[in-house]
């Protein structure tokens, strides 16, 4: 099968994923997902019956995003095939919701799923700078809930772990009305795929998760199902620099811990 678009590290393929995935007879390490969501009266906003069953078949990792009624209504689609392993909030600088009787709604999730032994599956959470560095070196003690363990130095390197609630500015102006930021998709990669590794991106919209990908270094496949999305998707990644837009809100920083 002939992709619409390819370069040296990424494919995007016109279709639908159930028909594209056996003729390419591969398989991944990390699914990044954003399925539609089924929330609005848009004519592509329809969920794809059975396609979590679908990725188990080809992949042991996956990221899916998706709002907190997407995952509660639909979970025995996931239930039978995958784990979870956690959930990251993306926090947006505005909200999207018309709702005018319920808290402004400027977040979506991100969960993690994997098959498997977990012991198997690759994670590598992202560091980040902290907004400030401990007083020198210091012995890390144990808290009574994580049990009996010794204490050892610790060197403050800067650095801490990317917390699970993500802040990265809604894109504006994008190619997808659901378009997710590149940055934030950076991080969800770096987690679950080494490099080397490929990913797959069964819904791939705007392209944003195999530009991210290819800024990484890692390989990438797309599927998207809308030829008129496809080829604006093609247009964007056929541009051939590396592509940071809408990346940050601003200066990124974590508080100590």
């Amino acid at each position: 099968m002939e992709p619409y678009y390819a370069d040296d590290l990424v494919q995007l393929y016109l279709g639908d994923f159930r028909e594209v995935l056996p003729q390419l007879n591969t398989s991944f390490a990390l699914v990044v997902a954003d399925p539609p969501y089924e929330e609005t009266s848009i004519a592509w906003d329809r969920w794809p019956d059975g396609w979590p069953a679908v990725m188990a078949d080809y992949s042991e990792a996956m990221w899916c995003f998706g709002s907190m009624r997407m995952f509660l209504n639909r979970f025995r689609e996931f239930d039978p095939y995958w784990n979870l392993s956690q959930d990251v909030v993306w926090e947006k600088n505005n909200g999207t919701g018309f709702a005018s009787d319920r808290f402004k709604r400027v977040h979506e999730h991100a969960l993690h799923w994997y098959r498997g032994d977990w012991g198997n599956v690759h994670h590598d959470v992202p560091r980040v700078p902290a907004t400030a560095k401990r007083g020198g070196d210091t012995k890390r003690k144990s808290s009574g809930h994580t049990g009996a363990i010794e204490a050892s130095l610790y060197v403050d390197d800067g650095l801490r772990l990317a917390r699970s609630v993500q802040k990265f500015e809604s894109v504006r102006g994008g190619i997808h009305p659901t378009e997710k930021p590149v940055g934030l998709l950076d991080r969800l990669i770096q987690y679950g795929c080494r490099e080397a590794s490929s990913l797959l991106d069964p819904f791939a919209g705007s392209g944003s998760t195999l530009v991210a990908a290819r800024n990484l270094g890692r390989r990438a496949v797309g599927i998207e199902v809308r030829e008129e999305q496809c080829e604006a998707t093609a247009k964007r990644l056929s541009q051939g620099v590396l592509d940071f837009t809408h990346a940050l809100a601003g200066p990124y920083t974590e508080e100590t811990e």
